[in-house]
């Protein structure tokens, strides 16, 4: 009989903890639902003097007008002269929204003019020779390139080879306009 009691007991608290515990698990639930989804990390300001004397890039000018890919490279690195025509051809693919801003690292002017000009790079570089601006990006060696997105956010931090299709994987979807979705024939 004792067994019987606590089993019975037993379910008596089940039953009436059954709508608290329901409750709290709604809670939760609706919690995660509203938490808001992660956002990209925001991209450090940089201004760069330009190497060519035309003036200076200040990535705060793309904020909502392009998308921008910032190169990491230098002339003395054997992948970045690999992929040196790759990076000149993406440019020139989409430039009218994506503007493309080389970032020479450890390199003097006149080797980084003459590595641009060997590969007849068309895009703005500039120097940073003691890597102020690439230790804000996270910079662990060459090349790396960095993809932000119109709002300024990093949506891609590539680090070495990168690749023409692998680049245009990335910016295809950040170029092409959002589908736009028609209402259900019912509600037309």
């Amino acid at each position: 009989m004792p067994v019987l009691r606590l089993l019975a007991a037993a379910c008596a608290l089940t039953l009436l903890a059954a709508p608290v515990l329901g409750l709290l698990t709604a809670a939760c639930a609706l919690t995660l639902l509203a938490a808001p989804a992660l956002a990209a990390p925001s991209a450090p300001a940089f201004t760069l003097r330009v190497l060519d004397g035309s003036g200076t890039v200040d990535s705060r000018a793309f904020i909502g007008k392009k998308i921008l890919v910032v190169r990491f490279q230098a002339s003395w690195c054997k992948v970045c002269v690999e992929e040196a025509p790759g990076v000149e051809r993406i440019y020139e693919k989409y430039k009218p929204g994506v503007e493309v801003v080389g970032v020479q690292v450890q390199d003097t002017a006149a080797d980084a003019r003459r590595f641009l000009k060997a590969h007849g790079a068309t895009y703005p570089a500039g120097l940073d020779p003691k890597l102020t601006i690439a230790r804000r990006f996270g910079f662990t060696g060459t090349p790396y390139t960095v993809v932000i997105n119109k709002r300024g956010e990093m949506v891609a931090r590539i680090h070495g080879r990168v690749g023409e299709a692998r680049l245009a994987r990335v910016l295809d979807p950040l170029v092409k306009p959002p589908a736009t979705r028609k209402p259900p024939t019912r509600l037309q």
